[in-house]
């Protein structure tokens, strides 16, 4: 074997070798990101999740709306990249606690019997108004004795919560979309579909509860979202006891 055929062989071997490397390392590095992302979601390969969808307000079959269509939609895209399985279950039959499959729970109170169970019995710091008549407490928020209003179309809120029970390292997570109107649910579904990663690596296997607002909704949809704050702390505190009623006065007239 001449020089320029072993050079040329030496060649082949160590791109095969370098390609070989980087394949490897690219595969390494979409496991250890693929793995990452299950644990924030609480997917592991081949696992189950719920979808709990809510009921639209204005009829008393299950009828979601386009929206929240949508929000399905993108939630069913990160179930599947993670390598799980989804059951969509409507909200009034999901009649079970939470630890042992990822629960996706969508829709506010009003229309969602689960997701009032949930800000019950894990948020009680967060109040929703669910009065159906019109007027302006109509869908507010109140947390930590803050007021979010909502003024359809241009400026909304929506929460945005991963919660988990305390059973231990291999309980399942809880995620809240819990918005004032449906489209806020789609948002902060998006939302998170954007932004998990950047959550991840802040909070860890950690709860947190995030108050987002959707800007201008009638015009962008629910493509701008704007972290309001993180509120976990105050949901998560009891709700304050209602002030005492004054004492009734007496008088007596002298006779």
């Amino acid at each position: 074997m001449n020089d320029d055929v072993r050079n040329i062989v030496l060649g082949v071997v160590a791109a095969g070798i370098s390609a070989a490397l980087g394949w490897l390392a690219r595969t390494y590095l979409w496991r250890r990101k693929l793995r990452r992302k299950q644990a924030f979601f609480g997917l592991p390969d081949n696992s189950e999740s719920l979808l709990v969808v809510n009921r639209d307000a204005g009829g008393p079959e299950l009828t979601v709306t386009r929206h929240d269509v949508f929000a399905l939609l993108e939630l069913s895209a990160l179930i599947k990249d993670c390598g799980a399985n989804a059951q969509v279950i409507a909200h009034d039959a999901a009649q079970q606690g939470f630890g042992e499959r990822t629960e996706f729970c969508v829709g506010g109170p009003a229309s969602n019997r689960r997701m009032a169970a949930h800000l019950h019995s894990l948020l009680p710091g967060i109040e929703v108004n669910t009065d159906p008549e019109p007027g302006p407490e109509r869908g507010a928020f109140r947390i930590g004795g803050e007021r979010y209003g909502l003024e359809a179309g241009k400026a909304e809120f929506v929460i945005l919560a991963r919660l988990t029970a305390d059973q231990g390292n291999g309980a399942r997570p809880v995620f809240l979309f819990c918005g004032q109107r449906a489209i806020t649910n789609q948002a902060a579904t998006r939302y998170l579909a954007r932004h998990h990663e950047r959550l991840a690596r802040k909070h860890g296997g950690n709860s947190f509860v995030l108050l987002l607002k959707v800007v201008n909704s009638q015009a962008y949809g629910p493509d701008v979202v704007e972290l309001v704050k993180d509120v976990t702390r105050a949901a998560q505190a009891p709700a304050p006891a209602p002030a005492p009623a004054p004492a009734p006065r007496n008088s007596h007239r002298a006779a």
